[in-house]
Order: C-alpha cells, then sequence, then structure tokens
C-alpha cells in the first residue's frame, strides 16, 4: 500500500522547483496540451483565490537509478534536464506546466485555440476589469500575438498595442509572467504615472496589487506526496486513478518509462528508428502477402507482445520453481495481466523478445496455410497472444506434420468453442502451460475439451462479428472448396487476385422475392467463398438460372461441362440438384448437416444437432463420419434428395 503526507505548499514555491527541476515529471506523462481558454480559466481562479484541486507527487529517493524515465515541466531551462528531481508530479501536469508558462517565464507561450491551432500567446490582467466586480474574471484575462498587438480588418488595423511597457501602462494591462515578481514593474508603473502627474493611477495599481497579485503570491496548493518507497506498480496505478479526465495510459507506455529509466530504448525497438526496422512494421510486414495492404499480424499491439512474453517468462519461473520441488501451493502464477506487464523485467524482455518475434512469424504461417490472409478475416485477434507464445515455445518443432495437426486442432477448438472473447487472461495461461505438454504426448488441454461447437449457434451466425463464422470461410478454402466459375483452388494467388471474399448462395435479391426473411437466408450456411467476379454472375437471380449461366458460359467466361460444375458445387458442400430446383430449405437443411461434419472433423468432436446434448431423435454430427464432399447426388423432385455416394 502506497504511503502518503499531504501539506499545502506555496504556489511560488512550486513553480520555481519546476524551473529548477527539482519536480519532473515522470516520462508516461503526456504533453502539454491545454488550450487558451483552459489557461484563460485557471488563472482566472487563481486571480480570485478559488481552489484548483491538488496535486499528486512522487517522493523521489537521492540517487535512485531504478525511477521512471523523466523530463522537466515543458519550458523549464536546460539546466533542469540534470537536475537530479526530488518528486515526480502525477496529478497537476496540465495545470502547473501552464501557470510555470504564463506566470513565471519571459517566453512567448506556445498553445492552441479551442479550434486546435497551434498560436503564441502572451498574458496579460486587464486592471480596471479586474477591479470590477460585476465583470467576470475570465473576461479581465488577456491573451495577446506574439508580436503583442492585436489587429482586426485583415491585419491592417491595430486595436491594441502592447509592445512597450509604457503601452502597457497607458492601457492598465499587466504582464501576468510578472505576477510573482511585479517589483521592477510596479517602480517602472509609478515613474510612468508621475511623470504624467497622474498620481490617481497608483491608487488603482495598489488595490490591484492587494486584491488581485496578493492572490498569486499568497496562493497555496494541497500536495499529496507519495512516498519514496512506492512501487512502480502502484504509482502506475494511483496515476490512472487520478487521471481520469485524460486517455488511459496502456501498459507499453508505462513499461517504455520503466526500461527507459535503465537506458533501453522500448519505443525505438517498437517503432524502429531510423534506417531500422521497428518490430511493429516487421510483422506487419511479414504478415502480408505480395502487394497486399493489410496483412493478418496488421493489429498485433505492443501490448500483445509484452503478453506474449510475459506467459514465457511467468511459465519459466513456475517451471524452475516446480523442479525445484516446490509444492503446488508455492508455485507462482502464469500470467499476461496489465500487472504482470509492468512485473516484466527488462531482462526478461531481452530474453524473449527475439522468441515472441520468431513466433509471431511461425503463426503468420500457420494462418496462411489454413486460408486466413487478411486481418479481416482472423477469427481471434487475442488468440494470437498465447499462439505466439507457444510457437516460441517449442521451436521449429511445429513444422512437423502431427504437430502441425494438434496445433490446427487446437486453434479451431478456440475459434468454434468460441472461446476468445472474454475473460482470456486465463485461458492464456493454461494455453502456454497445457499445450506444449499436449504436443508431446500429454494430456489435452482445456481448450480443446472446452471446444465444442453449439449446432444452434450455425443458422445465427451472420456477418464477421462472429469468430465462427469466419472460421468456416476458412475452413471451406481449406478443406479443397473450388472456385465455381474459374474451377481454381483458393491459394494465396487466387484468393488476392480473384478478390474472394463469402457471398450467397441463394442471392439475396432472389430470396426477398421470395417472401423470404433475412433471418433465414442471410446465414452462413447460405454462403461460401467466391470470387468477386463469380459472384457477379451470381448477382441476384435464381440458383438454376446461375448454374446454367455457368454450364453455358457467360460473358467471357468458357461453358463449363455440368459434371465438372457439379463437382466444384460439391466441393463447398453444395448439393448441385438442390440449387438447380432452387429448393432452398433442402439445401439449407443438408448443407447444414455438411457444415457441422465439418467443424466435426476440424475439432475432433462430435456436434449434437440442436442442443449441446442429443436428445432422442436428434441428429449427432460425428468427427469420424463422413459428411465430406459430394461426388454425386440424386434428387427425388417429389420427395426428399437422396445422397447417392459421398466421399
Amino acid at each position: 500500500m502506497a504511503a502518503f503526507k499531504t501539506n499545502p505548499i506555496s504556489l511560488k514555491e512550486l513553480l520555481l522547483d519546476c524551473g529548477a527541476g527539482k519536480i519532473q515529471l515522470p516520462d508516461f506523462q503526456r504533453s502539454w496540451v491545454w488550450d487558451e481558454d483552459r489557461i484563460i480559466s485557471l488563472i482566472a481562479s487563481i486571480s480570485q483565490a478559488f481552489p484548483v484541486g491538488a496535486l499528486m507527487a512522487l517522493n523521489v529517493k537521492a540517487g535512485a537509478d531504478d525511477l521512471f524515465a523523466r523530463r522537466p515541466v515543458q519550458g523549464a531551462p536546460e539546466a533542469a534536464v540534470r537536475q537530479a528531481p526530488a518528486q515526480l508530479l502525477l496529478d497537476g501536469q496540465q495545470r502547473m506546466t501552464s501557470l510555470y508558462q504564463t506566470c513565471m517565464r519571459p517566453e512567448v507561450v506556445e498553445t492552441i485555440t479551442a479550434r486546435q491551432k497551434r498560436v503564441k500567446r502572451w498574458f496579460y490582467i486587464d486592471i480596471r476589469k479586474a477591479l470590477d466586480a460585476d465583470i467576470d474574471r475570465e473576461e479581465a484575462i488577456v491573451a495577446v500575438p506574439e508580436d503583442r498587438r492585436v489587429k482586426s480588418v485583415f491585419d491592417r488595423q491595430v486595436d491594441l498595442d502592447l509592445s512597450t511597457r509604457e503601452l502597457e501602462f497607458d492601457n492598465l494591462l499587466f504582464p501576468l509572467n510578472q505576477a510573482f515578481d511585479y517589483d521592477q514593474w510596479q517602480t517602472a508603473y509609478i515613474q510612468h504615472y508621475m511623470a504624467k502627474q497622474q498620481p490617481a493611477m497608483l491608487d488603482v495599481f495598489f488595490e490591484f496589487k492587494k486584491k488581485v497579485l496578493e492572490n498569486f503570491t499568497g496562493y497555496h496548493v494541497p500536495v499529496i506526496a507519495l512516498d519514496d518507497s512506492t512501487s512502480h506498480a502502484a504509482v502506475c496505478l494511483v496515476f490512472e486513478k487520478v487521471n481520469t479526465g485524460g486517455k488511459p495510459l496502456d501498459a507499453f507506455e508505462l513499461v517504455t518509462a520503466m526500461y527507459a529509466a535503465k537506458g533501453y530504448r522500448l519505443r525505438d525497438d517498437w517503432l524502429g528508428i531510423k534506417g531500422k526496422l521497428g518490430l511493429q512494421q516487421t510483422l506487419q510486414l511479414f504478415g502480408r502477402a505480395a502487394e497486399q495492404t493489410y496483412g493478418v499480424l496488421e493489429k498485433v499491439a505492443s501490448t500483445d507482445v509484452l503478453q506474449a512474453i510475459s506467459l514465457l517468462h511467468t511459465a519459466q519461473i513456475r517451471a524452475d520453481q516446480v523442479a525445484a520441488g516446490k509444492t503446488d501451493a508455492d508455485w507462482s502464477a502464469v500470467r499476461a495481466s496489465r500487472q504482470s506487464l509492468l512485473d516484466l523485467p527488462l531482462e526478461a524482455y531481452k530474453t524473449y523478445r527475439d522468441p515472441i518475434e520468431q513466433g509471431f512469424k511461425n503463426v503468420a504461417k500457420f494462418l496462411r496455410q489454413h486460408h486466413i490472409h487478411r486481418v479481416i478475416d482472423l477469427p481471434y485477434q487475442g488468440q494470437l497472444v498465447p499462439f505466439a507464445a507457444i510457437m516460441a515455445r517449442i521451436g521449429d518443432k511445429w513444422e512437423h506434420t502431427t504437430v502441425r495437426e494438434k496445433l490446427a486442432r487446437w486453434y479451431w477448438c478456440g475459434i468454434f468453442g468460441e472461446l476468445y472473447g472474454s475473460a482470456i487472461e486465463s485461458r492464456f495461461a493454461k494455453d502456454i502451460l497445457e499445450v506444449p505438454v499436449w504436443l508431446d504426448g500429454g494430456p489435452e488441454p482445456s481448450t480443446v475439451r472446452d471446444g465444442v461447437f453449439r449446432a444452434e449457434r450455425l443458422k445465427s451466425m451472420r456477418t464477421r462479428q462472429s469468430a465462427a463464422y469466419k472460421g468456416i470461410h476458412a475452413l471451406l478454402m481449406a478443406q479443397g472448396a473450388i472456385d465455381i466459375r474459374s474451377g481454381q483452388a483458393f491459394s494465396q494467388t487466387v484468393f488476392f487476385d480473384e478478390n474472394v471474399d463469402i457471398h450467397h448462395i441463394f442471392p439475396w435479391d432472389w430470396c426477398l422475392k421470395q417472401g423470404m426473411e433475412t433471418k433465414d437466408f442471410d446465414t452462413v450456411v447460405n454462403k461460401t467463398p467466391l470470387g468477386a467476379r463469380t459472384n457477379r454472375i451470381l448477382g441476384g437471380i435464381a440458383p438454376s438460372r446461375y448454374l446454367e449461366r455457368l454450364e453455358k458460359g457467360h460473358g467471357d467466361a468458357p461453358p463449363i461441362e455440368r459434371s465438372r460444375l457439379d463437382g466444384f458445387l460439391a466441393s463447398h458442400g453444395i448439393p448441385p440438384e438442390l440449387l438447380r430446383a432452387d429448393r432452398f430449405d433442402d439445401f439449407l437443411a443438408y448443407r447444414e448437416k455438411w457444415l457441422l461434419g465439418l467443424i466435426s472433423r476440424a475439432t475432433g468432436h462430435a456436434i449434437a444437432k440442436a442442443s449441446s446434448v442429443a436428445e432422442e431423435g436428434e441428429d449427432v454430427v460425428d468427427a469420424d463420419a463422413d459428411a465430406g464432399p459430394l461426388t454425386d447426388t440424386r434428387a427425388d423432385m417429389d420427395g426428399e434428395t437422396t445422397i447417392a455416394e459421398t466421399v
């Protein structure tokens, strides 16, 4: 638990410490981003002695070498960089940076407008307006351009000129960067108005000093200071809790800051530096086919890589504990949680970084072998994390046939069991512990045991939002589906050349014209992979008509012999005679059973139709049963279609 103290500290002292580098920022803090309107609002509050909230800082132990990477408050002089900080500011960066830049520095403030336009501004307090109780204090805070001239009429007319100190006096506008050290400005102001024989103007300034400026010099800010023994993890957690107004930091940003303090540039390793690719681009390029824009590894995030490394690191710690004879009660947890990333030592990252890179590359090879080429077709992004860790752990062993077959079964069980949609970190841990053991002849892993597909899900899968929907698309191509126009198998080259995607078998427009409800025909059971040109031939007409087109030849496509076309259809689990008769209901019933057989063989599980446990009279599709591609069908037009021969 983090120990802390709360003390009110003079605002002037805090700002001086910012300028001297005694107060700095942990590097995971984002840059100063306040616009001029928010700065004006803050200045107005200070000028009226209104509270602006507490600060939170971490006390820094003298000589600490395991600190977060740090940087001075934006605008602090170069000397501040070399100063060892006494505190790191966790909450209050935007307020302190705004006040330091506007109230302490002799330089112009670089900020943005409400419309996000970059501008340079000097800030003033209008003395007359600040003393008028009927005027909102924010109206008394004036921001002027870098040349201190406010212009209109396309910059041809000067409405306000503050380019000299005398003009500041005449316009009764006090420069905010003199707020904590106004003696010289005050002396010059008195001399200016005494020379003009206007002694009454001295009373105006003295009233302003008493009612406004003394609010700055006497202002105190509550500071919650965490003890210097507070752990990195606790600091990060506290920062996340107090930083509710900003974008939450991800673990990669926090780990980057911790590693940077040890001299390791994690961000450069991920994003690359001039002349050298980072890990992110290396994986993205490897995951793409030739001339492909987005590959299968396109969305692998920095935190995914850290999670995979954490799995290997914590699994190795556990293995060492087992080897040392510790009882299971003393074994460390295998983790890929946010906390485990914050606990990941730099040496562990260096140890496992290259094996994990190769692990992700091997995963990409596996996915391509199983006809998953694009990130849009990837069933579960999250499943890549344990997969890469498993690949890193087993090395070249994955290339052996029996190992590849087992990995495929584990992969499809995860997809068709829909096991990686939520609460996946605990499954990651089971995968890295259980799958490598299974590959060496051990018991089936949890993901394989749990990965049973529910038959009733089949008709409800309609879009790519379902991982299993994408899985069926890939399985159809992998098991030998042939494009029904060109007769080409869906190799990687054909996939991209022909712009293959999943399309309706009984076309959408035709189904609507028959009065069907969308829920009945817009399902994966009525879809299959087709090339773009093939799909255009199908073009919203009855299946009987587009099959006739294919047989006779259409456009630049040559005629296709009926027996060959039947073979093309059978490779998709489509009974040709039912299509030629436009018998949608019979087709749907047949293909549903055929697809369940396909899934059953991929997962190795029997599938009970209509429920997870077969009831009396229900069909059960078994992985060992043959529901494979048809080679010949015979239809009884007055009754049910019968399957004469299957392979």
